[in-house]
């Protein structure tokens, strides 16, 4: 039998998860700045002084949202690239973009959006998105260097990667994923060529 102030503590876990379930919802649909205390205690379900007793305030939510949606891509990534050839691991980067780019509710990479509102104001937020990116460009770099090719790939094909969540969130159109993938595979084929 657990303990009342286990049940406290589970219950409060359970109260920041809803609190966290719903700013990812609204931060990613309406943008960070659009979305105040009162819609996250709406959405959520959370009392204003519960939801200040469990986060300090709205930038340490999105610090956590953050932080969830980095393990999200961190296990998107891992299980796209979990078999196959070297050349075929690389290339599934962008098939599991296009996967993504066909949700009802993409919005572009949070992180991008994120820093876009609120880079120059919160440096926390600045370092959090730039360690999730180094994460990535050291993922592919890591699947360049298992393929044989030039360490020069990695960034490229990072870059079309970056590219390709931007554009297809402007143009509201998944097609950036299959020309993304079209110009790695000239890359990789380019990369992996005989000397």
């Amino acid at each position: 039998m657990s303990t009342p102030s286990a049940q406290r503590g589970l219950d409060d876990e359970a109260a920041a998860t809803r609190v966290l379930d719903a700013a990812d919802r609204l931060f990613y649909e309406r943008g960070v700045q659009a979305v105040g205390m009162d819609d996250l205690r709406a959405e959520s379900g959370v009392s204003l002084k519960r939801l200040y007793r469990l986060f300090a305030g709205k930038e340490s939510i999105v610090e956590h949202v953050l932080e969830r949606r980095h393990e999200t891509w961190e296990a998107w990534i891992a299980e796209a690239t979990a078999a196959g050839s070297p050349r075929s691991r690389l290339l599934a980067i962008y098939d599991m973009l296009a996967r993504w780019f066909t949700q009802d509710d993409f919005r572009g990479c949070f992180f991008i959006n994120s820093f876009g509102e609120l880079g120059a104001m919160s440096p926390r937020v600045a370092e959090i998105v730039r360690a999730h990116k180094v994460g990535f460009q050291t993922t592919v770099a890591d699947l360049v260097t298992a393929a044989g090719a030039p360490s020069s790939l990695a960034p490229q094909l990072a870059i079309l990667a970056e590219g390709a969540q931007t554009t297809a969130a402007i143009a509201g159109d998944p097609e950036p994923a299959k020309q993304a993938r079209a110009a790695a595979e000239v890359l990789i084929d380019h990369a992996l060529r005989p000397a």
